[in-house]
């Protein structure tokens, strides 16, 4: 019933006041990443269909809901379905790549490259907002993802912390204290089986957990990098209908959203 009573006031457009705190954007458009993310599965008549992790997927999997998030803000949604280019990339203030593949996702996996690499560092150096959600070491890439994410000073090691077992919820929580710089009045948030992160500069932890880093930031130029090792706000830990309600995930990506727009704009 959560989940239903969700998204019933999500595609109605009443989300004002989840979201009455945030100022409207400044419009602007945030790209997903669909190249290095390009998992499909048959359709029942068994054509290939795109999944996990994108816009339009309302399941479990998807991004929709924060999706409306980013819609309710006035913020534009595209997908990158090649590799990125100085051309293309320039049409966009946010981009996001999630959950990049391995190949037991793909037949064909995209793999980063320096190429690419280059490509998405100096975007970001002219002012572009990068986002980085990759996931634990039995579902990403990480070796030539890190060429990247290490050229903004972050290493994802491959980990996978949180090991949540069954329904014990709480071994997935992290306490993200109030005053936070990204995450407004304190959150107690849910992320599982992530990969911790190592960090030079000019990277910087925005949360650790004791000894390990679970989300950075990094400014180069005129840009700015989030990273966290997980996807995330992907709907099953933001529809409401799964955790219990003490977990703060969608608010949570109300702010990094809000967070993330500031930054395009600034």
């Amino acid at each position: 019933m959560k989940r239903i009573a969700l998204s019933m006031m999500l595609l109605g457009g009443v989300i004002t006041a989840a979201f009455a705190q945030l100022s409207p954007a400044k419009g602007g458009t945030v790209t997903l990443d669909y190249y290095y993310n390009n998992e499909s599965k048959p359709d029942k008549a068994g054509n290939p269909v795109r999944w996990h992790y994108v816009w339009g997927e309302t399941d479990d999997g998807g991004v929709s809901l924060w999706g409306h998030i980013f819609d309710s803000l006035g913020v534009k949604k595209d997908s990158l379905l090649t590799a990125p280019t100085a051309a293309n990339l320039k049409k966009t203030g946010i981009y996001i790549i999630i959950d990049p593949d391995t190949e037991k996702e793909s037949a064909h996996p995209n793999y980063m490259n320096e190429k690419d690499a280059g490509v998405i560092y100096n975007w970001v150096k002219a002012g572009g907002v990068l986002v980085l959600l990759e996931n634990d070491s039995a579902n990403a890439e990480f070796a030539r993802f890190n060429l990247l994410s290490e050229k903004f000073g972050i290493h994802f090691n491959g980990d996978s912390r949180n090991r949540v077992q069954g329904q014990n919820w709480e071994q997935g929580a992290f306490h993200i204290p109030a005053g936070h710089e990204i995450f407004r009045g304190g959150r107690k948030v849910y992320i599982k089986e992530l990969s911790t992160l190592t960090l030079k500069s000019p990277a910087r932890a925005v949360y650790k957990d004791g000894a390990h880093v679970i989300m950075a930031v990094a400014r180069v130029g005129r840009g700015t990098v989030f990273a966290v090792g997980d996807p995330w706000f992907y709907n099953e830990y933001v529809n409401g209908s799964r955790l219990p309600a003490s977990f703060q995930n969608y608010e949570a990506a109300g702010d990094l959203t809000q967070w993330l727009i500031k930054a395009a704009n600034r």
